[in-house]
């Protein structure tokens, strides 16, 4: 699993087999659409998994994050993720 950074600042969340492949897929403009776009792309963090499946799961859960909960964990500073978590909806007013 991992997350890159494109040229207008968004991340990418994807999952593969073979990291520097998919790399080299993305920076040559065969990646996703989303990448494609933003070309030049840099890898900012990754995790490794025994099974794919495990990659694509957490890849999704990922996905669903704020960018301010994946930039917490970008910048390994995960005590910051369960604050990050909290929805603003569930916040006293």
């Amino acid at each position: 699993m991992y997350i890159l950074e494109c040229s207008d600042g968004s991340y990418y969340t994807g999952s593969t087999i073979d990291l520097e492949r998919r790399l080299q897929q993305h920076q040559d403009g065969e990646g996703a659409n989303h990448t494609k776009k933003r070309l030049p792309v840099n890898l900012v963090y990754y995790e490794e998994f025994s099974r794919i499946d495990q990659a694509f799961y957490r890849e999704k859960q990922i996905q669903g994050w704020s960018r301010k909960k994946k930039e917490a964990l970008i910048e390994g500073t995960p005590e910051l993720l369960p604050e990050f978590a909290v929805a603003y909806r569930d916040l006293d007013k």
